[in-house]
């Protein structure tokens, strides 16, 4: 089993989960940055839209969290900020992130459309990366399997939770993430593929469809009674993504991410 902490120095522990978080961030916020001159925005605006939303997103990922876990947080209230101990859910963090988003763009004057086509890659991959996160924290795993043969020995033996082997559940919404990042920054630049909006629209309906599957393998699911709640969630955005693609896609004001020249 690998040390959850990455990082010892004194009192002090940083851990891996924390480190993948922020790498992600880190990567995200960079292409962000790179991809924003495309659009005319400023790439300092971007820096300074993470500055306020990152420890926002963090906050909403775990008031999500704890609310549908509050069964086990109202008994151990000094627990609730402990988000260092894994315990943050990704939905909460977006639609904290897109409310900021939302207003800051309004704030400065910025096309919020352009700014979620130029973030929306970053999110992706930094989704993926942050997933390993549970990796080290032996979290959002599957049901039991038998044998895990396909996967590297480091990989395998941190999978072995409980006296059995778990679905790496983890692995594959991390390997749908990087899939669709690569989809969407290899579309992007393309002349005449996407529309203005279509980047974060196929964000929405890719990740959803992903989410959606592996959430049903997943043996440690926010629930609302028998329903899993990311899952709804999931269809919702699926929905949502392919109501707007297919309106959008008939306005012929709607000009393309990238022109023919």
């Amino acid at each position: 089993m690998i040390d959850p902490i990455a990082i010892k120095l004194g009192p002090l522990e940083i851990r891996w989960y924390a480190l993948c978080i922020v790498a992600g961030v880190v990567l995200a916020v960079y292409l962000a940055m790179k991809e924003a001159p495309r659009k005319k925005i400023d790439p300092d605006k971007v820096l300074d839209f993470i500055l306020i939303a990152f420890p926002i997103a963090i906050l909403g990922a775990r008031i999500y969290y704890v609310i549908f876990e509050w069964g086990y947080y109202k008994n151990h209230l000094s627990e609730i900020f402990a988000v260092w101990n894994g315990g943050i859910a990704i939905y909460g963090g977006l639609i904290a992130g897109a409310i900021v988003l939302y207003y800051f763009t309004r704030y400065h004057f910025i096309d919020t459309i352009d700014f979620l086509d130029i973030a929306a890659p970053g999110v992706m991959i930094a989704q993926s990366l942050g997933r390993w996160g549970n990796f080290f924290n032996q979290e959002a795993f599957g049901k039991p399997v038998t044998q895990l043969d396909y996967l590297p020995s480091i990989v395998r033996d941190q999978m072995f939770i409980d006296g059995a082997y778990r679905t790496p559940t983890f692995l594959f919404e991390s390997l749908w993430n990087l899939v669709g990042f690569i989809l969407i920054v290899s579309l992007r630049h393309k002349p005449n593929v996407l529309k203005k909006g279509e980047p974060s629209l196929f964000y929405l309906i890719w990740y959803g469809i992903g989410r959606l599957v592996i959430e049903g393998m997943r043996t440690d699911s926010l629930m609302i009674g028998s329903l899993r709640v990311s899952q709804w969630l999931s269809a919702i955005l699926i929905i949502v993504g392919v109501t707007l693609w297919g309106y959008r896609r008939k306005r012929s004001d709607i000009p393309y991410y990238t022109k023919k020249s």
